[in-house]
């Protein structure tokens, strides 16, 4: 058998004609016809397939509410079936075939992702779902390849939305006894103080989910950007409309752990949180920069994006997608979103600069609602992302690439401002009021001001009157009198002048310190100079202008030139400084206190002398001054030791070692009457915020009496002359004694006080032979509310030490006396040297009791037991 031939066994060989007789032909000319044609067998109807009812004769409001049911009962069917309900989460897996679980090993190998992406503003998640977000969250945490690209994926941002919104709706602070949330307290706080901001404090992050907020920290840009969504969201979830009023709500991270000094950032920081800190020593000013921004093309005029800026380089279009061409393209003004824009230079605080260093600065970049939130002279710490960008002046000049540098600010937070850094609680107004109603709070006050500094009393109540300061009054607008309260300290060497300035500045609200040869006059008042980017005069101003609102202190005021001295007459009564510089016209705020310190003529101040011949400064500007102190170094044994002990007690507890072993012991020894720093920085804050001291009738009598004496003594002493102004200091005094005190309305109390500091401050001012005649003159006056326990009391002790001494000596071998007696005559003898008449107030008094005296008024005698 060939192979072309076939075996007829295995195929069979039918015929072919007789294959195609057996079927129809179905495709013949008249098939259309015939299959048309009236067929009576074929054409009827099954009667099984026929709808004979009725048509439907519901309404059409009950056809669709039979609807809406059907519909319901579907939904619940669905939901009850669906992949994702907690009946089948919990079973789908044992469903699936087996064969299925073996071969699908792809599934298995990566994170399950969830079959409905939850948006941020969801309502959190039910008991199943936390389970399986923490199965997810084991997974979430296990970092493949750079943790930036890794915080980038979308599941790990979704993983992240949801943690922080759980956080920010369920973190309960430990110290809160209520158990509300802490941040949704925070939210409400923030809407209706009507801001865009909410801080967030790291170390409550940390300590609830310390994995995220290490990433936070070393993926910054990120993670703000999903938290600022997931925060957007919760807050127009609580109120709707607050989108309205704030586009954009940001995130703002305080309390970062680990602080960093501006010459220690290197480039492990790179596009790190950091937290730095520093002195503003330039501020630009407030430009738009965009943030969302629109094109149009000129040739066909499609409008291109958003394209979202960022801060490092310019996005540029490449070509119009409608037209193909490469422009040109302008941008859409109308539907560009701009953001305010500010640039600070922040230099080193200098004292943390190393010895032979020159200070090194950083740019801050400031977006948003940051702006203008710290100026120049200001000390402040800055939580912000350490990023770079490119400069190509800084690759010219250096000749090889490099990157400057920059700090995107987050938070800032002043060091000085005492209004940002003290935010008073509920507490601190009750514990404040409290304090308040005590008679002595006045004198507790003044006692607590520079504990550290022995005597000066006057001083002190000086200082006091000056922080709390009197009632500034606009007359309808058009006339302004100052309320600030201006002291010059006048002296010898070594008697604290400097140290009551360096006391002020660590305690008022807002000081500014500077010395009479360091500043000049522009440095004083405002300077005018060419700015070195935009190349236009600019205006920047000097101390009393940084001190608006607060105190500048000046020290070595008598070293300061004639010019630069007659520069701050304005400022300091009309509180205001003028310009006309460089085609600059303008006025400039400076309502501050002036607190001055000044060595006399040769350098110890002569009582033989009129006030004239020992001070080289003028009437005008002494008449400016409120509050006049001659600070004398005079030889008193009695002052001098208890001066001495004084020291050597102070340099004993301040020793670190001594501090660390006898805490308990020496916080025994500390009088309880006075305040710490921090509570007396809160009540000065409170009264400043809150008391508006208003004048009485009946007070102004005795200040214009008091005026009229003070004028007709002062055309014959040879002092500082009385003018009008004193008559306003002594209003001003008065109101801030009020104030001191929390009190609304000056009383009589306030004006003796005013009157006693006034008069105190112009007999110091007199010759010696002068002022006796004058104390003599004002008695009344001026022993108002003085205190003389202390000096009374080394008094009485050191007449109980002679009587011991005399009894020693007169009975050498016999027993020794238990108990020592001495006159109340003696003690008043030893008073009346110090102008001291009245010791009744003595004997009532804390430290005579404390000191275990008592007294006999009968025997006319004070018993002191002898140990």
């Amino acid at each position: 058998m060939s192979e072309a031939e076939v075996d007829p066994h295995v195929v069979d060989m039918g015929n072919d004609e007789e294959e195609e007789e057996v079927g129809e032909d179905l495709y013949t000319e008249d098939f259309m016809q015939r299959d048309y044609q009236p067929n009576e067998e074929m054409d009827r109807y099954d009667s099984a397939d026929l709808d004979d009812e009725p048509l439907d004769e519901r309404s059409f409001d009950q056809i669709m509410a039979d609807r809406r049911a059907a519909e319901a009962a579907l939904d619940d069917r669905d939901e009850v079936g669906s992949f994702n309900s907690p009946v089948n989460r919990r079973t789908r897996n044992r469903k699936l075939p087996a064969f299925l679980d073996e071969h699908d090993e792809s599934e298995d190998s990566r994170p399950r992702q969830r079959a409905r992406v939850d948006e941020p503003g969801n309502q959190m998640p039910d008991d199943e779902t936390e389970e399986e977000d923490e199965d997810d969250g084991a997974d979430m945490y296990n970092i493949v390849g750079n943790l930036r690209t890794w915080v980038s994926r979308d599941d790990v941002r979704r993983f992240i939305a949801r943690k922080f919104r759980q956080f920010l709706l369920t973190y309960v602070n430990p110290k809160n006894q209520g158990g509300q949330p802490e941040y949704v307290r925070l939210i409400n706080d923030m809407v209706s103080a009507n801001k865009c901001s909410l801080e967030i404090d790291y170390t409550e992050y940390l300590h609830a989910y310390t994995n995220l907020a290490i990433w936070l920290a070393d993926a910054p840009e990120s993670i703000l950007e999903v938290m600022e969504e997931v925060l957007q969201t919760v807050v127009l979830k609580l109120y709707p409309n607050y989108g309205k009023i704030h586009e954009r709500v940001h995130v703002r991270v305080t309390n970062l752990p680990v602080f960093d000094q501006i010459r220690d950032i290197r480039k492990t920081h790179l596009n790190c949180l950091i937290r730095i800190g520093g002195v503003v020593t330039r501020r630009s000013g407030v430009f738009p920069q965009l943030m969302q921004v629109k094109y149009d093309c000129n040739k066909c005029g499609a409008t291109l994006g958003p394209f979202f800026q960022n801060t490092s380089k310019e996005i540029k279009v490449g070509s119009c997608p409608e037209c193909q061409s490469r422009g040109p393209f302008s941008v859409n003004v109308e539907e560009t979103i701009y953001r305010n824009y500010q640039k600070l230079t922040l230099q080193e605080s200098p004292g943390i600069v190393p010895a032979g260093r020159l200070p090194r600065y950083k740019e801050v970049i400031l977006l948003d609602d940051l702006i203008d939130c710290a100026r120049p002279g200001e000390e402040i710490e800055i939580t912000g992302i350490y990023t770079n960008n490119f400069d190509l002046a800084l690759n010219t000049k250096n000749g090889f690439p490099v990157f400057a540098t920059v700090v995107e600010a987050n938070h800032v937070s002043k060091k000085q401002d005492l209004f940002s850094a003290y935010k008073l609680t509920e507490e601190d107004k009750l514990e404040i009021e409290k304090l308040a109603k005590d008679p002595r709070i006045g004198e507790r006050i003044i006692k607590s001001i520079a504990p550290s500094i022995y005597g000066h009393e006057n001083i002190k109540t000086a200082i006091a009157l000056a922080m709390f300061g009197g009632q500034e009054k606009n007359v309808q607008g058009k006339h302004r009198l100052r309320g600030d309260i201006n002291i010059l300290l006048l002296g010898d060497p070594g008697t604290a002048k400097s140290q009551f300035l360096k006391y002020v500045e660590k305690t008022a609200q807002r000081a500014v310190y500077t010395t009479g040869k360091g500043a000049s006059a522009v440095g004083l008042t405002a300077a005018v100079h060419k700015d070195p980017v935009t190349r236009e005069w600019t205006l920047e101003g000097g101390a009393l202008v940084l001190a608006d609102r607060g105190i500048c202190l000046i020290d070595e005021f008598d070293k300061m030139n004639d010019q630069d001295r007659v520069s701050i007459h304005e400022a300091m009564e009309q509180q205001s400084i003028s310009i006309s510089k460089a085609g600059i016209v303008t006025s400039l705020q400076a309502r501050c206190s002036v607190i001055a310190a000044a060595n006399p003529v040769g350098g110890r101040y002569d009582s033989g002398k009129t006030f004239a011949l020992n001070v080289e400064l003028t009437d005008p500007i002494l008449s400016r001054f409120d509050i006049l102190l001659v600070v004398k170094d005079t030889v008193d044994p009695v002052i001098d030791e208890m001066l001495a002990r004084f020291v050597v007690d102070s340099h004993f507890k301040s020793h670190p070692n001594i501090a660390k072993d006898q805490t308990p012991e020496t916080a025994a020894n500390t009088d309880p009457e006075i305040l710490s720093q921090d509570m007396l920085r809160k009540y000065i804050t409170y009264a400043k915020l809150y008391v508006f001291p208003k004048l009485h009738d009946a007070d102004l009598d005795k200040v214009a009496l008091v005026y009229a004496d003070l004028r007709r003594e002062s055309m014959f002493g040879q002092g500082v002359p009385i003018a009008v102004r004193h008559i306003e200091s002594m209003i001003r005094i008065a109101e801030a004694h009020a104030r001191m005190h929390l009190r609304q309305y000056v009383l009589e109390d306030d004006v003796d006080m005013a009157i006693r500091v006034l008069l105190d401050s112009f007999i110091a001012t007199q010759k010696y032979g002068v002022q006796k005649a004058l104390q003599k003159s004002f008695k009344k006056y001026m022993t108002y509310k003085r205190d003389f326990n202390e000096l009374l009391l080394h008094l009485l002790r050191g007449l109980v030490k002679d009587a011991l001494r005399f009894d020693e000596l007169m009975t050498m071998p016999g027993p020794r006396l238990s108990v020592v007696h001495v006159k109340i005559t003696d003690l008043e003898a030893k008073a009346r040297e110090y102008n001291i008449l009245d010791l009744q107030p003595f004997f009532n008094s804390r430290q005579f009791l404390g000191a275990n005296f008592t007294l006999d008024v009968g025997a006319g005698v004070v018993k002191h037991p002898v140990a």
